[in-house]
């Protein structure tokens, strides 16, 4: 089968693309052949080994994990033998983290993680990101925020995958929304829901007379120093993009600024916030939007692509 992989840190160019064996199911694994995978910024991060100190985690002078991708969609091929919830022909999603990875044909995953029956009225490529985009901010918004009906958050990056899935949670939770996202991205963001739009290349943030129970920063572009006017006195400001300044800031005043890694809460936690989301989309509550798709041979240019910084909602990787 094919695998994406990285060996050494840098730009797209470092990607690989190799042939390996198609693994086979442990007992307690499921075999799935893979439709569609996701193409994250944080797997643009990490093939860049970015932030550096992040290197500690990731390996000091190249990475210790070289797969690439997480979340998935594809069909059960073959199972171990104490497999009890899935069978050979159904189709499953979910996310597979800090092993082998979902940019490829195959992989093999446990019963009992981050995986579901994909839901009848969503395809394989609307489903593929899912647990990127709309996992990560559901735990922002439910477990960090604990949003609540009424209360105001502001959403920067509200076109992005994490930023376009959180508009949606938000008015799913009841919230109102104000959703920060540039010129060209207006209709879509109110299309999802958004409440008020707040044009960034026309208005500075700093600049708003406005309160807000909640700043989420899907994208790492403000901080809390320069929103902390903007926060209501028992409110939070948050975002699940690392860096110096935000390390610094959480540490200082962990009370008003939350980082967290979602990928690093409990297995059963994150099930229990993934469940709820696949039962949101059996309803269809929430939607996803898929910016662009390539085949992994292709899946270097969309690295490049994605950090344009011009992507709207998704991008994934398709196998035939």
């Amino acid at each position: 089968m094919k695998v994406a992989i990285y060996t050494k840190y840098g730009s797209p160019e470092v990607i690989q693309i190799i042939d390996t064996k198609i693994p086979s199911p442990k007992p307690n694994e499921i075999l799935v052949k893979i439709k569609a995978s996701s193409v994250t910024r944080a797997d643009t991060m990490m093939r860049q080994g970015k932030p550096k100190f992040g290197r500690l985690f990731l390996g000091l002078f190249k990475p210790k994990n070289t797969a690439l991708g997480t979340g998935f969609s594809g069909v059960v091929e073959a199972v171990g033998s104490q497999i009890t919830k899935f069978k050979i022909g159904d189709s499953v999603f979910g996310e597979k983290l800090f092993s082998n990875g979902s940019n490829a044909e195959y992989l093999c995953i446990a019963e009992n993680v981050v995986i579901e029956n994909k839901p009848r009225n969503i395809s394989h490529i609307e489903a593929a990101p899912i647990c990127d985009g709309f996992l990560t901010s559901y735990n922002f918004l439910k477990d960090i925020a604990d949003l609540k009906p009424g209360q105001h958050i502001l959403i920067n990056g509200a076109s992005g995958s994490l930023g376009s899935a959180a508009v949606q949670l938000a008015k799913v939770m009841g919230a109102k929304v104000t959703a920060v996202c540039s010129t060209r991205n207006i209709d879509f963001v109110k299309s999802i829901g958004a409440d008020k739009i707040i044009d960034y290349t026309k208005t500075s943030i700093t600049n708003i007379n406005e309160m807000y129970n909640v700043i989420y920063d899907s994208v790492g572009t403000l901080s809390y120093k320069d929103t902390k006017n903007l926060i209501s006195s028992n409110g939070i400001f948050m975002t699940p993009v690392l860096s110096g300044q935000i390390l610094c800031q959480t540490l200082f005043n962990p009370k008003k600024v939350k980082f967290a890694a979602t990928g690093i809460k409990k297995t059963e936690e994150l099930k229990r916030l993934f469940l709820e989301l696949v039962d949101f989309f059996k309803q269809g509550k929430l939607y996803t939007n898929i910016d662009k798709s390539y085949k992994l041979p292709d899946i270097a240019e969309a690295h490049h692509y994605l950090e344009t910084g011009r992507k709207v909602g998704n991008i994934v990787i398709v196998n035939p």
